[in-house]
């Protein structure tokens, strides 16, 4: 079985996200917004490769089997640093790999704790809801989040 792989987004072009970023399946999870065009997707990217260049951050696509699976990052937001996972629908398999990745990357950022926000779409994720410090309900951006506060283990 092959590995997930991970990728600095300046190695990509901004066309090769249009299709994970105007998914339909994977729109209904994410803040409502209007559809990636190919200069839609080259300014999202620029913000992320510039996040990326923040102290505590990391930005990258995933790959497996040489596609394009999606993205992840340790993004700051309102003073604290949180994980975003985006997967296509057809990898959504990978989530958990991907957060395990994610959690040494914060360890390896020195990072005590870290959130992460799922938008009320997504079912509570019980493994999370017993490793957090705390699970509420967030408003960000007009939308209803679940936000699991975690500690980043040693």
């Amino acid at each position: 079985m092959s590995k997930v792989e991970y990728c600095d987004f300046s190695a990509i072009a901004p066309a090769d996200f249009l299709p994970l970023l105007n998914s339909d399946k994977n729109r209904e999870h994410l803040i409502a917004h209007e559809k990636f065009d190919a200069s839609k997707a080259a300014a999202w990217m620029a913000n992320k490769l510039e996040m990326n260049g923040y102290t505590g951050c990391r930005i990258r696509a995933i790959y497996k089997n040489k596609t394009l699976a999606g993205w992840c990052g340790i993004q700051f937001d309102d003073g604290k640093y949180e994980l975003a996972i985006v997967l296509d629908s057809g990898f959504w398999g990978l989530g958990r790999t991907v957060f395990n990745d994610m959690m040494r990357w914060a360890r390896e950022l020195n990072h005590d704790e870290i959130y992460i926000h799922f938008l009320h779409t997504r079912p509570e994720y019980q493994f999370l809801k017993k490793m957090a410090k705390t699970v509420y309900q967030t408003e960000l951006m007009g939308s209803c989040f679940t936000t699991y506060q975690l500690a980043v283990p040693d």
